[in-house]
């Protein structure tokens, strides 16, 4: 199975970063082929321009988007790991999902409503956010966010998640809380990708 992973945290020291590896590790243990685009380490540039919209609508789509386009395409399964940001995405995988899940190649209208051109690949979304996790589930942040990226990113390309993993309270626990969250991760993969 091809698995691509779109990461995206500015600190190779984060939880996120360990959950990347552990996520990676797992999968070729699996025998799995993982390929990572790190969208920082890559500069990627996430704002969607009237010349990008142009070229597409041209038949012409920038470089920087044909290749992430391309990755995904040769996908199976696709992962993104990334930090809740002020209850969202980062901005530079926002921008990602702007310029590349484009009309046309991720979605198009159709007769009986939205055509979803990513059909048959697996998507599996792990975040981290500073708030503690009960607090997200009660006043429903959990859900929204899960309705935001699961249903409006994943499912409205055709994307069938298979699961949607949020670790709460980083940086206010004990080292054998991360050592568990990357435990669950590892778990998650092996239920989902073995």
């Amino acid at each position: 199975m091809k698995h691509l992973i779109v990461y995206a945290h500015p600190n190779p020291e984060s939880l996120n970063h360990s959950i990347l590896d552990t996520a990676v590790n797992t999968l070729r243990k699996n025998g799995h082929e993982v390929i990572v685009r790190d969208l920082y380490e890559l500069n990627f540039q996430p704002v969607l321009k009237p010349e990008d919209t142009e070229a597409m609508k041209a038949g012409k789509t920038p470089n920087d988007i044909k290749t992430e386009q391309e990755f995904i395409s040769e996908a199976d399964a696709i992962t993104f790991i990334y930090p809740i940001w002020w209850t969202g995405l980062p901005a530079i995988l926002k921008g990602y999902v702007d310029r590349v899940f484009a009309y046309g190649f991720a979605y198009m209208p159709g007769a009986e409503g939205i055509v979803k051109l990513l059909k048959g690949k697996k998507g599996l979304i792990i975040n981290t956010h500073g708030t503690p996790t009960e607090v997200y589930d009660e006043i429903g942040m959990t859900a929204g966010l899960k309705v935001t990226s699961d249903a409006g990113i994943f499912d409205f390309t055709g994307i069938e998640t298979v699961e949607h993993l949020l670790f709460g309270s980083i940086g206010y626990l004990e080292e054998e809380a991360y050592k568990g969250m990357l435990t669950r991760v590892q778990d998650t993969i092996n239920r989902h990708f073995s």
